[in-house]
């Protein structure tokens, strides 16, 4: 038998038309935020493509085992092994490694509650809501508040008294340079570290009073049958970023790396695993420019249209006193909401570009406009050609 619970709520057509008023000021709201978001987000990708154009043509690119001073506050690029006489440990379960960051991901066996809703709109306007919720019990990387069940009896969670966290290296060395926390933020290409029954002792000693401590499939375990789990009951597996190559391109100060001031606006600082080469680095990270920027772009667009389906949620609503008129006029307001999200999107975007690259943005309107009376011209003397033919024939 399922675990399971089922609630079925009405709302009134009155009801329900001052809900979807009040989801008019959240619409209004969310239209007037992704505008400002979509306007922002244009000037921040053409800051970020000056930068990294004016940080291509400055870069430098030194040996990485002779600091010169000639380079002090150049924008600078290097690359080499990282070595350091530090280890990353975890204090908690004795877990030491060689290597840059140690990531440690905790999981708590808990229940779960999950629902799926089915709402029926009733002649008259009002509405049935029936929602069945219901209970597993899962592997969770995050707290789940039990309490906040619809059904909190024989659901409960513990408090997680662990969590995941993560430990970093200090300081290192790349070549002659000095290497510290803002470079080790930027490596990344982390890799799985095994678990062994070999440390199991030194688990065991190190974090005492759990009913068994155990390693399985290369994770820590903390239950007493890692079989069979129970409410509770943790895993621990970790992540390392394992000392190696990398590739810098920062401004040098001293035997450091800081990030490098812009005149267009932008700090530049990367950090790329292995020996990358400073034009690569700076194609990356204009193709990741180009990526965010398009990605902010689609979810601003996505979200307009949810504002402006919340604006015109009213209308539906009141057409619901007979539900298949209802049905017809929220695919028509649905369309109409994503036709307005385009618009007001797409203008927003190309205000920004003249706001933001008035030359190029004037030259795109110049050319289009160039095209269209083009093929305007085009096409009329395509259609009077038969014409003119039909006149010479009837002569």
């Amino acid at each position: 038998m399922s675990d399971q619970f089922r609630e079925v709520t009405s709302v009134s057509w009155f009801g329900r038309i001052r809900r979807s008023v009040g989801g008019v000021l959240v619409g209004l709201v969310l239209v007037l935020a992704m505008i400002a978001v979509l306007f922002w987000n244009e000037g921040r990708a053409v800051t970020t493509a000056r930068s990294l154009a004016e940080g291509a043509g400055a870069v430098v690119s030194v040996p990485v085992d002779k600091i010169d001073a000639a380079n002090e506050g150049e924008l600078v690029h290097t690359t080499g092994p990282v070595t350091t006489a530090d280890e990353v440990s975890d204090p908690d379960f004795a877990i030491e490694a060689k290597g840059v960051r140690l990531v440690r991901t905790v999981e708590m066996f808990q229940w779960v509650e999950n629902s799926k809703s089915e709402t029926n709109t009733k002649l008259g306007g009002g509405e049935e809501t029936v929602t069945t919720y219901n209970y597993a019990k899962e592997w969770q990387d995050r707290p789940i508040d039990s309490a906040e069940f619809k059904q909190p009896a024989n659901h409960q969670n513990p408090s997680m008294a662990l969590g995941s966290r993560t430990f970093q290296i200090h300081e290192g060395k790349l070549g002659a340079f000095t290497l510290d926390e803002p470079v080790f933020d930027r490596i990344g290409d982390s890799n799985p570290l095994t678990i062994t029954p070999s440390q199991l002792p030194d688990i065991a000693a190190a974090y005492p009073g759990t009913e068994r401590v155990n390693v399985v499939d290369g994770r820590i375990y903390l239950g007493a049958n890692p079989t069979s789990p129970a409410i509770g009951d943790y895993r621990i597996e970790y992540r390392l970023v394992p000392l190696g190559d990398i590739s810098v391109i920062g401004r040098q100060t001293g035997e450091r790396f800081a990030p490098y001031q812009t005149v267009a606006g932008d700090e530049l600082l990367l950090v790329d695993s292995g020996r990358v080469a400073a034009e690569k680095m700076f194609a990356d990270a204009v193709s990741a420019n180009t990526i965010i920027t398009w990605l902010v772009r689609a979810g601003c667009l996505l979200l307009l249209a949810i504002g402006f389906g919340l604006l015109l949620a009213p209308l539906g609503v009141i057409a619901d006193v007979i539900p298949f008129v209802g049905s017809i006029v929220r695919m028509g307001t649905g369309l109409v909401a994503f036709v307005l999200a385009l618009l007001v999107g797409t203008a927003t975007i190309a205000v920004a570009w003249f706001w933001y690259r008035p030359l190029l943005a004037i030259g795109i309107a110049v050319s289009g406009l160039a095209v269209a009376y083009l093929l305007t011209r085009f096409g009329r003397k395509k259609a009077a050609a038969p014409a003119a033919a039909g006149t010479v024939s009837a002569q």
